[in-house]
């Protein structure tokens, strides 16, 4: 399995969720998603100032294997997007979490990012699948 950063929270449904400091939320699928997905050919990015509440489907990420929905992990506003993902949707695959985020959002409550799986909680989460 790859690396699990442990500065980030993570959801069942294998979005990451890292807090920045200027209070949004950068957003992302971690790497055992995009292992899991294969080689990322096309991401449907969401749109700027949509209001999504957690749990809803915010975008889609293809790969040669399968359409897969990315949802929110917390409810927020969307405030930016992955623009390079348009036209190199593979960053997601070489690297997750850094150049391969996809959306950020400002949440509705900051605090909501705790509730989601630490990188230990979610590490075993991964295991048990």
């Amino acid at each position: 399995m790859s690396e699990i950063p442990t500065d980030l929270r993570y959801t069942a449904s294998h979005e990451w969720a890292r807090l920045n400091d200027d209070g949004t939320i950068t957003i992302g699928i971690s790497g055992h998603a995009q292992e899991a997905l294969g080689d990322i050919v096309f991401v449907e990015l969401p749109e700027v100032d949509a209001e999504l509440s957690q749990g809803d489907a915010s975008c889609v990420v293809e790969s040669v294997k399968a359409a897969s929905d990315i949802y929110m992990p917390i409810t927020g506003v969307v405030v930016d997007t992955n623009q390079a993902l348009v036209d190199e949707p593979e960053m997601i695959n070489s690297s997750p979490y850094d150049d391969g985020w996809i959306f950020k959002i400002k949440p509705a409550d900051e605090d909501d990012i705790e509730q989601l799986m630490d990188a230990s909680t979610y590490e075993t989460e991964c295991e048990d699948e």
